[in-house]
Order: structure tokens, then C-alpha cells, then sequence
């Protein structure tokens, strides 16, 4: 009789785990037939918009190391793009950030945010991404900051994150594009 008992308490605990690793298993069957299409449509995603940034752009290297893509025209490098991240007021902002050369932004472009309909959306829109078009790094700033770029009134926040990682992250990928110029 005790043992009846006890195979009674213990069923819920093992019905409970056959169905976790059923679930478990699926969703890992699921993930590893999704993950190849997903990553396949974020590159076409960065792809398009490195081509909207440099419309002479004939191929493009990735290093993977070092995150930067060399953007060239007939073999000749035309510019660099990275991904840059910034802490908006909804979440990431993932940013693509093209660089005319070492000192010089071509432009930038939102790749994904989850900011505030209405105002923190505004990152998205051509006055704020213009700001950009052909500024120098160290310029990119806010211009309370003594920079060159206007904040969207009402998205301070999100317009703070966007320039910090921008002018953040393109001073770090220079640092890393010079050391490997010396490297050469």
C-alpha cells in the first residue's frame, strides 16, 4: 500500500517533467530551423541600408572581430559602418553608423528601437537623422553640450542615447580601424 502512495505523489512531479523537456526539446527544434532565416534577413536589413548609406558600394567586408564593415567601390575602400547601441528611454536603440573616413560620419540610420510613440520615434524621422550627414565625430554631441546635433523637444532621452552611442562607439571602431592601419 505504501508504495501505491507514493507513486501517487510523485506522478504530478513526473508527468510535470516529461512535459518541460517535451517543451523544452521543441522549442530547440524550433529555434535552430528559425535562427539561420532570422539571421539571413537581418543581414539582407543591414545590407539594403549600407547600400542606402553608400550608394557607390559595389561589396563589403565584415571583419567579425572587430564588428566594422569596410564598404568599398571596385576594391577601393569608400568608408566603414558599424552597429552602435544606445540606452533609450524604452529600451536599445541599434543604430548603423557610417563613417566617410576616420573623422567623419557619411550618416546614421535606426535599425530598431522601442522608444515612445510620437516623440521618442522621432529618431527615426530625417530632421533628427540629418543632424548627422556629414559631421565630424567629436562634433556629435548635443548641441547644449556644446555639439553639433538638435535634440528632439519632448526625447531628450532618446536623442542623448542615440548621439552617445554614435559618437561613443565611432571613437572606439577608429581606435580599433588605426591600430590595425599600424598593425599593416
Amino acid at each position: 500500500m505504501k508504495d501505491k502512495s507514493g507513486f501517487k505523489k510523485a506522478w504530478p512531479i513526473i508527468l510535470l517533467t516529461i512535459v518541460v523537456v517535451i517543451s523544452v526539446s521543441g522549442l530547440r527544434y524550433i529555434d535552430s530551423i528559425t535562427r539561420s532565416k532570422i539571421e539571413a534577413q537581418q543581414e539582407q536589413k543591414i545590407e539594403s541600408m549600407l547600400s542606402g548609406m553608400f550608394p557607390k558600394m559595389t561589396q563589403y567586408d565584415y571583419d567579425a572581430e572587430d564588428d566594422i564593415y569596410t564598404i568599398k567601390t571596385d576594391g577601393k575602400k569608400i568608408g566603414y559602418a558599424f552597429i552602435a547601441t544606445g540606452q533609450g528611454y524604452g529600451g536599445d536603440i541599434d543604430i548603423l553608423v557610417g563613417l566617410e573616413d576616420e573623422t567623419t560620419i557619411k550618416s546614421i540610420s535606426i535599425i530598431s528601437q522601442k522608444e515612445t510613440p510620437g516623440l521618442g520615434t522621432r529618431i527615426t524621422e530625417s530632421p533628427f537623422i540629418d543632424n548627422f550627414n556629414g559631421l565630424k565625430i567629436n562634433d556629435a554631441q548635443l548641441s547644449r553640450d556644446d555639439g553639433k546635433v538638435d535634440a528632439i523637444t519632448g526625447s531628450t532621452i532618446s536623442s542623448r542615447a542615440v548621439v552617445d552611442a554614435v559618437r561613443t562607439t565611432a571613437l572606439e571602431k577608429v581606435k580599433l580601424l588605426n591600430s590595425q592601419k599600424e598593425g599593416s
